[in-house]
């Protein structure tokens, strides 16, 4: 992996947010937090950029659980206003318009398109942006609801590896049970990233840095890491198949 010069990494990103919320002609930014790495990455940049008044945290559970409670100490370490809001009798009255059962997976994109629809609600009211909390290992993989929490106005982590987050998490001074816990999205009980995803985030930066950034042949990248070829080429895969997902609609050309 590049070696990341934590502190150019966060002034750049002050830079970019408060160009960004004053070239919107926004009074701040809402941001979604989930009591895991990325949101309070993402927030704990945001008050340094901003400023505390101008952030607003908004912790969205469909479960309570211990995640609620690391989203709350998120926002009260930074001493920023925020909302709790229960997502259940919102999801669940979605799915009881339906005509079927969705399945978890799909379960989980309409949680998270809920959340979105409810930041959005708060960043309107507000004349404020919603700050997004992707990082650049999940979006090359694919790995975010498309119009769910791969939607935003600003995105200050979208350029930095999953890795390279926990770095800038450090440097800012998130609290430490965050950066340790396993990354989770929060979509049903016990659920991982890493489970999910089929492989642990180190070992997926490393081959994405090398897949994506430097463009080695897979040969070289199994060659050099000391795996097989396989999960190369499985991470070759989920790079391909998600790029739909970041993209706006094609259309065709008249």
């Amino acid at each position: 992996m590049r070696k990341l010069d934590v502190e150019a990494v966060v002034e750049t990103g002050k830079d970019f947010l408060r160009n960004s919320v004053a070239g919107a002609g926004a009074d701040g930014v809402v941001v979604g937090v989930s009591g895991g790495i990325d949101s309070a990455t993402a927030a704990y940049l945001a008050v340094r950029a901003l400023g505390k008044e101008r952030v607003l945290g908004v912790i969205m559970p469909y479960y309570e659980n211990r995640d609620v409670d690391d989203a709350r100490l998120v926002c009260e370490s930074l001493g920023i206003d925020y909302r709790i809001i229960g997502v259940k009798p919102l999801v669940d009255a979605v799915v009881a318009q339906l005509d079927f059962q969705p399945d978890r997976r799909s379960l989980g994109n309409i949680m998270a398109r809920v959340r979105m629809v409810l930041l959005y609600a708060h960043a309107n009211a507000m004349n404020r942006l919603v700050l997004g909390t992707s990082n650049r290992s999940e979006v090359l993989t694919g790995y975010f609801t498309k119009w769910g929490d791969g939607a935003s106005d600003v995105a200050p982590l979208i350029n930095l590896y999953k890795t390279e987050v926990w770095e800038v998490a450090e440097f800012l001074g998130v609290p430490k049970r965050i950066i340790e816990k396993k990354p989770t999205a929060g979509l049903w009980e016990g659920q991982t990233d890493e489970d999910e995803l089929g492989i642990s985030y180190r070992l997926l930066d490393e081959i994405l840095w090398r897949l994506i950034d430097l463009k080695m042949s897979r040969d070289r990248i199994a060659e050099e890491l000391g795996v097989p070829i396989e999960r190369v080429e499985y991470v070759e895969s989920l790079v391909r198949r998600s790029e739909h997902k970041r993209r706006l609609p094609p259309g065709p050309k008249f």
